[in-house]
């Protein structure tokens, strides 16, 4: 079974930020492409950011771009979604995902919370 560890999520206030993490000490993680979803109360889980497996390319969902930044450190085996001005309707369980798209690998973590209010 491969762990997926995610970590950061929280409570904050409107405007406010947060980082989170994820790691997966035991996959070959350059050759994953990564992924951060998310499922807010009661919709159904949407693509928030991605980035390839050389970091060479991310994209964002419409909804947050200009204030999510996704990246990676390889060395670390470790993803990370900063988060900016977040907003109430930010608030979602997020989630990590792993992706080798060439053999059908798909790793998930557990999720994390992130709830945005004042």
């Amino acid at each position: 079974q491969v762990q997926v560890v995610e970590s950061g999520g929280g409570l904050v206030q409107p405007g406010g930020s947060l980082r989170l993490a994820c790691t997966i000490p035991d996959i070959s993680f350059t050759s994953y492409d990564l992924k951060w979803w998310r499922a807010p109360p009661g919709k159904e889980r949407e693509l928030v950011a991605s980035i390839t497996s050389d970091g060479g390319a991310a994209n964002y969902a419409n909804s947050v771009k200009g204030r999510f930044t996704i990246s990676r450190d390889n060395a670390k085996k470790t993803a990370y979604l900063q988060m900016n001005s977040l907003k109430p309707e930010d608030t979602a369980k997020y989630y990590c995902n792993a992706e080798l798209e060439m053999l059908g690998y798909d790793f998930w973590g557990q999720g994390t919370q992130v709830t945005v209010s004042s």
